[in-house]
């Protein structure tokens, strides 16, 4: 029998490539959705309903392994009181219902490996270098991501391996970050955002998934993961990088904080602020970037 790993979350962009590479290396994917779709080869879908509380109970049942990405996209609406709270409900609410099953069922999963972000870090500039022993920030980032990571314990209070994987921005062919940023710089339209000194910690889609998978398979793994490559890119070089792919210097003059900030009202703390992250704790337990460049990180993405 193939391992089954179960993914919330996973008709999303991550969760696409992660059920792809999953596939190759042998095991079944089981993908948690609110729509009913049919089942395909080793792919099985069961359907569930975090705001109601409902959910397949079959799915976790024929679970080795569960990987947690479902959550609000904390950059697709302006931060009102409303959408924070919806934003904070999808991340703790999805794992207090994946958590009832598991507990009703005594379910002995091999490990449940659950999606962070950088975020936890906040929403602030700095030469410091964030690891993972780090105390969260003191703001709607920090606080957030807090959450969803102590939502956790309650899993691995079980004596379940529990692993966080904190991710940086991702960069992937036709989804994710990339998709609204590239068009712009293909006609010659990208510009620097505000000082250009903010940091913008990447990781490519490709090394991303490569990293749940060893999260799966390592049984030394367990807490807290930087997903980044540990560089000094911001804002400034990501954007001149990225006009460089697309064979042309900026010409167009830095965007203005003020009209970002216009734009976007608080959410533009996601794009005019950014930390240094540390790659070094999962790199010593053994894992290798394929894309550390970033160059070579965006032509692999955007030149066909």
């Amino acid at each position: 029998m193939k391992k089954n790993v179960l993914i919330s979350g996973g008709t999303g962009f991550v969760g696409k490539h992660l059920t792809a590479l999953l596939l190759k290396r042998g095991y079944s994917v089981s993908i948690l959705t609110r729509k009913v779709q049919a089942n395909q080869k080793d792919v099985f879908y069961y359907q569930w309903d975090v705001a109601q509380q409902t959910i397949d109970e079959k799915a976790v049942a024929k679970a080795d392994y569960i990987v947690h990405l479902a959550g609000e996209n904390i950059a697709e609406k302006r931060w009102t009181a409303k959408r924070k709270a919806a934003i904070i409900e999808s991340r703790e609410q999805s794992t207090v219902l994946l958590y009832s099953v598991i507990k009703k069922q005594n379910k002995k999963l091999e490990a449940f490996v659950s999606a962070s972000a950088i975020g936890i870090y906040g929403a602030v500039d700095g030469p410091e270098i964030c690891t993972e022993d780090m105390p969260p920030a003191n703001d709607f980032l920090g606080y957030t991501c807090q959450k969803w990571e102590d939502s956790l314990d309650f899993i691995e209070n079980r004596n379940i391996r529990t692993v966080k994987i904190r991710t940086g921005l991702v960069l992937g062919k036709g989804d994710g970050f990339l998709s609204k940023l590239a068009p712009l710089f293909k006609y010659r339209l990208g510009a620097i955002i505000g000082s250009g000194k903010q940091y913008m910690p990447w990781i490519h889609i490709d090394d991303l998934c490569e990293m749940y998978a060893m999260a799966l398979e390592n049984n030394e793994m367990q807490g807290a993961y930087n997903a980044a490559v540990q560089d000094d890119t911001n804002n400034s070089i990501f954007s001149k990088t990225l006009a460089c792919v697309y064979r042309y210097s900026i010409w167009l003059p830095a965007v203005p904080e003020f009209v970002i900030k216009l734009a976007m009202g608080e959410m533009s703390k996601i794009v005019l602020t950014g930390r240094r992250v540390s790659s070094q704790k999962i790199e010593a337990a053994g894992f290798r970037f394929q894309f550390k460049n970033l160059e070579g990180a965006l032509r692999n993405c955007l030149i066909k």
